[in-house]
């Protein structure tokens, strides 16, 4: 099993929904707290899992405005796990699924710098790194509705553009969207096989 996240790029309306909340349940989840240090102050610090990046592609007058969201992409051979000298950074044999263990946690950074993706982020109040856990704790809660064992950002997402679910398992709403839409992994050149996948846009002319 390789549990991931399927993002269309077709739909997404850069909302922030997913950044605020993945926020909101990670600080008080297993993975919080995730607070904002000085929020509006000279020098604010904070921790995101998740962020959406917004930018305009093509020449003026075609243009176009793209929302391209980017967490932990849960490779499935990550480099921030060898790296880490004392093991806090491993995968999950169970879901695929890379967790830091906190109490391993030294904040050296090496995981930080081994991502090409940047998704890993020190957390200045304990000093250990932190990153996407796909909310583990949520996804596993039998305690919790079938509907709702999916990751925060994908229950918020107004526009159904984020889809969940087992990418290896070829009948799964992942792994069609994937193979039925030319999804692709993020800077594959770089050999980490993200489980993460993205649809293309497909750009609409008009008549």
């Amino acid at each position: 099993m390789q549990l991931a996240l399927v993002i269309d790029l077709n739909v997404c309306v850069g909302c922030h929904a997913c950044v605020t909340s993945c926020k909101e349940w990670n600080t008080g989840g297993a993975a919080g707290p995730l607070t904002d240090q000085h929020a509006y102050a000279a020098d604010p610090t904070g921790t995101f899992f998740n962020r959406v990046q917004t930018y305009e592609a093509g020449t003026f007058p075609d243009t176009e405005t793209i929302h391209f969201p980017k967490s932990c992409l849960h490779c499935e051979d990550p480099p921030c796990v060898p790296v880490c000298p004392t093991g806090a950074s491993y995968k999950r044999k169970e879901d695929g699924i890379v967790l830091v263990d906190y109490d391993k946690c030294i904040g050296c950074k090496y995981c930080a710098w081994a991502c090409p993706y940047g998704a890993r982020e020190l957390d200045e109040g304990r000093q250990v790194m932190t990153k996407c856990t796909l909310c583990v704790d949520r996804i596993h809660d039998e305690a919790l509705a079938p509907d709702d064992r999916k990751p925060a950002c994908v229950k918020a997402c107004p526009t159904n553009a984020r889809l969940f679910g087992d990418i290896h398992d070829p009948q799964s709403d992942v792994a069609q969207a994937i193979r039925e839409r030319d999804g692709y992994p993020l800077m594959p050149e770089w050999d980490t096989k993200p489980a993460n996948h993205y649809l293309p846009r497909r750009v609409n002319k008009a008549p």
